[in-house]
C-alpha cells in the first residue's frame, strides 16, 4: 500500500541543512515525516510547487505587535497577518506594551490574547526591570516565554535598565540567553540637544555610533563577569561588529533588513520620519560593515524589529502636528523581511543558504527552539515557499499591518513569498489567507 500523508508538497527545490535539491516533503500530524520521492504516495492535499523554493519556516525573533495598550498601531491579529502574508511562520514579540510584560500575569494575558487570534506561532519576551530582576530566573521559564529582553537605552515604552548594577542583577538571575537593546542612556541624554527640531537627519547624530559602542562594551564586560549569554539586537555600527567578533562565545548578534538596506543621509532625505528608528539608520560605511559581519558569520540572525506607528504619529498626514524629535521611532517590517532579503539574494549580496541560516537555523540554534527552525524529519512542518524570479513592487496598500505603510513603498524587488505553512496548515498562498487563527505557543528546549 502506498504511504499516506496529510499534505505533500512536490516539485519544489528544497533548501535546508542538506544543501539544495529537488524533493517532495510529506507532512503528518503537523510534522515533517518524509523528504524524498513521494510520487507514489497519497495525501489529503498535494501542492505542486514546481518552480518554487521550499525553505524552513522563517522565524522573526523581534517584533512589536503593540497589544495590549496601543492597539490603534497594531494588535496580535493584524501583526500576525502581516507576518504570514510575508512568509513568516513564527514570531517573538517584545515586552514594551502597556502594561509592560514584566510578570507572570502579563505574560499569561498575552498568551491568552494570542490563542485563537494569531495566524503564526508565537512567543513573548519577559521585560527586564530593576523591580523584577530577582524573579527573572523563574519568569523566563514560563510557557510562551521567548526569554528576557533588556533595554539599556530608552526606546518606545518605559522599560529601561541603564545602570551597570541593574544590568548585572538582570544577568545574574536566570540561565537563558538575554536579548539586549544596547545604547548608552547617559550619552544619549547628554546629546539630546543635537536632535534638531524638524530635522530627522540629526537622529544618527544624537544617537551616534559611540552611544551604541559604549553600551555594548559595558554589556560584554558585565556578561562575561556574570557568565551569561546575551543576544545583542539590531547592531548598526562597524565598531560593534569588530568588537562582537571577539566575544562569540557569549554574545550572539542580530541585524535588521533595514540596516542592511537603507543608509544615511539618503534614507532621511527620501523617507523622512519613515526612516526614524532606534538605533538609527547610519551611513553606508556602517552598512557595509554589517554586510561584512554577515559574510564572516559574526551575525547570527535577522530580525525585522517590526515597530509600527500610525502615519499621524509619524507626522506623515496633513492634520498631524508631530515633528521630529517628538515623532516616535520605529518602522513596520515583518511583512517585508522576506522580499527585501530575497532581493539581496538575487543581487548577489546573500546566498539563499545563508538566508535560511539567518532566518531559521540561526534562531533555532541561538534560542534553543524546540521542533522549529529546520526543514527536517521530526520537526514542525513550518515552511516558507518563495518564487525567486517574481518581480514585484512593494506598496503601502499591500501592507496588512494596521499602521498601513512601509519604508519600502515603491521599491521593486526580485523574489517573493508565495506560501506560508505553519505546522502543516497552509496559512497563506499567493497573497490570500487560507487557514486563519491557528497560531500556538513556541516551545523551548531549556524549558521542556
Amino acid at each position: 500500500m502506498p504511504e499516506n500523508f496529510d499534505l505533500i508538497i512536490s516539485g519544489a527545490t528544497i533548501v535546508n541543512h542538506d544543501g539544495r535539491g529537488l524533493a517532495d516533503v510529506g507532512v503528518r500530524n503537523g510534522q515533517t515525516v518524509a523528504i524524498g520521492d513521494l510520487s507514489q504516495a497519497s495525501a489529503g492535499r498535494r501542492i505542486n510547487a514546481k518552480g518554487l523554493h521550499l525553505l524552513p519556516g522563517v522565524i522573526d525573533s523581534q517584533v512589536h505587535f503593540r497589544e495590549p495598550g496601543n492597539e490603534h498601531k497594531e494588535d496580535l491579529e493584524t501583526g500576525s497577518l502581516a507576518a504570514v502574508m510575508g512568509g513568516v511562520t513564527a514570531v517573538f514579540e517584545m515586552p514594551n506594551t502597556v502594561p509592560s510584560t514584566t510578570d507572570a500575569g502579563a505574560l499569561a494575558d498575552k498568551v491568552r490574547r494570542a490563542s485563537g487570534r494569531m495566524h503564526c506561532d508565537f512567543a513573548f519576551y519577559m521585560g527586564a526591570a530593576v523591580e523584577n530582576a530577582s524573579q527573572l530566573g523563574e519568569l523566563e521559564r514560563l510557557p510562551g516565554c521567548a526569554g528576557v529582553k533588556l533595554f539599556m537605552g530608552a526606546s518606545t515604552g518605559n522599560l529601561l535598565v541603564s545602570e551597570d548594577e541593574g544590568v548585572r542583577q538582570v544577568l545574574r538571575h536566570g540561565t537563558r540567553r538575554v536579548a539586549i537593546h544596547s545604547e548608552d542612556q547617559a550619552r544619549m541624554v547628554e546629546r539630546k540637544h543635537l536632535a534638531l527640531d524638524g530635522k530627522v537627519e540629526t537622529h544618527p547624530v544624537w544617537r551616534d555610533a559611540q552611544s551604541a559602542l559604549l553600551s555594548t562594551q559595558r554589556l560584554l564586560r558585565i556578561a562575561r563577569e556574570e557568565h551569561r549569554r546575551v543576544h545583542v539586537l539590531h547592531i548598526t555600527t562597524a565598531e560593534e561588529i569588530a568588537l562582537l567578533a571577539a566575544h562569540k562565545d557569549i554574545a550572539s548578534v542580530e541585524v535588521t533588513p533595514q540596516h542592511l538596506t537603507l543608509a544615511a543621509p539618503e534614507a532621511y532625505a527620501d523617507l523622512g520620519t519613515r526612516a526614524q528608528m532606534n538605533p538609527p539608520i547610519r551611513d553606508s560605511q556602517h552598512r557595509d560593515a554589517l554586510w561584512r559581519g554577515v559574510a564572516a558569520g559574526i551575525v547570527d540572525v535577522l530580525g525585522s524589529d517590526h515597530a509600527p506607528h500610525t502615519r499621524q504619529e509619524k507626522g506623515l498626514t496633513s492634520d498631524s502636528n508631530m515633528r521630529y524629535p517628538n515623532t516616535p521611532s520605529g518602522m513596520p517590517g515583518v511583512q517585508t523581511l522576506v522580499p527585501i532579503l530575497l532581493d539581496h539574494v538575487n543581487a548577489g549580496r546573500l546566498s539563499l543558504e545563508r538566508f535560511v541560516d539567518l532566518t531559521a537555523h540561526g534562531p533555532n540554534r541561538i534560542f534553543g527552539i524546540a521542533g522549529k527552525g529546520r526543514l527536517a524529519v521530526g520537526y514542525d512542518a513550518d515552511y516558507t515557499l518563495v518564487d525567486l524570479q517574481a518581480v514585484r513592487s512593494i506598496e503601502d496598500s499591500m501592507m496588512a499591518s494596521r499602521c498601513d505603510w512601509t519604508p519600502y513603498h515603491g521599491r521593486t524587488v526580485t523574489g517573493w513569498p508565495m506560501g506560508t505553512v505553519v505546522r502543516g496548515q497552509v496559512v497563506m498562498w499567493d497573497g490570500a489567507l487560507q487557514t486563519p487563527h491557528g497560531g500556538a505557543p513556541i516551545r523551548f528546549q531549556e524549558c521542556l
